[in-house]
């Protein structure tokens, strides 16, 4: 923990003082370590609790306390360490459940992670009969409408879809007060911008904002400053943004066929547990898991291009342990939560160093051991001691025993 001074001191009953302690750190944030410290409401410190959180992470201790008392906050964690849970909580402790309005809106890149903060948000609500409306591409419009005219404490979205329902409105914004970008550096990107705007604008002035993400580039920072006012920030230095706890490696393979050997030499390494393979397109994505599946191998897959429905069912039975092999694009790569995953292969490496970190985050959650394993082709090789640069880590060759390691 940074070294600072105590802010203020109480007493359990227990003898113990120092789960009690806030901190307020060199630069100023107050850390609290107990979540029945934060002055929640009492019927969501039980769904914290029921939830299975016993104490914060570094980043809920942080940036809770802020979120809650209507700050703007733009707050950078590793990937795995409960971001989707502080702001899902604080969202929570801040509506007025008597208003069945929409006052939380949360907005995410990828329709999966958009229903996984639903399902988190409402896990977390339990005791509070808390509505919260998963607002996405794909599903069916009617279900939309009626779920938003029967009224919603909280949206959980993507842009487009949401967009949509304001324009409709279906969605009323006059009692938005908070918005909340995840993965905020690919909403802030050229693909969601504009849509980012554009509801923004439908939006009370005065909203708070709240930016959530394990990778924040500077060009995303600047831009902040137009619908921010004064945020706080609440940042990891970015050589803490290797994922502690994940043991990560390559394997050297001259030729892009030799690729499918070494996964099927791996196979069965990858079915102790649970399993994500990344690929860079599609097409990759379609062509390996039917070669996979050629060769007899058991593997499941997901792509941006497949229906709702059916992504939804691959993901239902991933969750679900039915399929231990997943074959999929970066569509995966950003705050998905599957516990079972302990290793991650990067069939091809990622187009950009922070892809990579949001995909190897997706084994080793919230502290958990993970393995991480890159296929490396002779031009490679200099992408990857960039990543290794960039993130002062290490990623030494493959051995023999990986299997132990998991």
């Amino acid at each position: 923990m940074a070294s600072g001074r105590v802010v203020s001191r109480g007493r359990t009953g227990l003898g113990d003082e120092d789960d009690t302690l806030q901190f307020e750190t060199s630069d100023g944030i107050v850390v609290v370590p107990a979540f029945d410290k934060m002055g929640l409401r009492e019927e969501l410190v039980r769904g914290i609790y029921a939830y299975g959180f016993e104490k914060p992470s570094a980043i809920q201790q942080r940036a809770m306390r802020p979120i809650i008392q209507q700050r703007d906050v733009i707050a950078q964690a590793q990937s795995g360490t409960g971001k989707t849970a502080t702001f899902s909580i604080a969202a929570l402790q801040t509506i007025d459940v008597q208003l069945r309005e929409t006052q939380v809106l949360i907005l995410s890149p990828t329709r999966e992670l958009a229903s996984q903060i639903q399902k988190v948000v409402l896990a977390l609500g339990d005791y509070m009969s808390i509505q919260c409306h998963c607002c996405i591409g794909g599903t069916n419009i009617g279900e939309d409408i009626r779920k938003l005219d029967y009224g919603q404490h909280i949206v959980s979205g993507t842009p487009g879809r949401v967009f949509d329902m304001i324009k409709r409105r279906n969605l009323r914004t006059r009692s938005i007060k908070m918005l909340i970008l995840d993965e905020a550096d690919e909403m802030l990107d050229k693909g969601f911008k504009e849509q980012i705007y554009d509801v923004y604008r439908y939006l009370p002035p005065g909203t708070q904002v709240v930016l959530v993400s394990a990778t924040l580039p500077k060009d995303v920072l600047t831009m902040t400053n137009k619908f921010m006012t004064d945020p706080l920030r609440i940042m990891v230095k970015r050589d803490e943004l290797t994922l502690e706890g994940i043991k990560q490696f390559f394997v050297s393979v001259e030729r892009e066929e030799w690729k499918f050997d070494t996964l099927c030499d791996l196979y069965d390494t990858l079915t102790i547990t649970q399993a994500v393979i990344f690929c860079n397109t599609k097409r990759k994505v379609d062509w390996l898991t039917e070669k996979m599946r050629d060769a007899n191998f058991t593997v499941a897959s997901m792509h941006g291009d497949m229906p709702q429905k059916e992504r939804d069912e691959i993901m239902k039975e991933f969750r679900g342990g039915a399929s231990r092999v997943l074959i999929t694009t970066d569509v995966w790569a950003r705050g998905i939560d599957v516990q079972q995953v302990s290793l991650v292969i990067n069939y091809d490496l990622p187009n950009n160093r922070e892809l990579y970190i949001h995909r190897i985050g997706r084994s080793g959650r919230y502290g958990r051991k993970g393995v991480a394993i890159n296929f490396v082709k002779s031009d490679d090789i200099r992408i990857l001691r960039d990543i290794e640069q960039y993130y002062s880590t290490q990623i030494d060759e493959m051995p023999m025993n990986v299997a132990d390691l998991i």
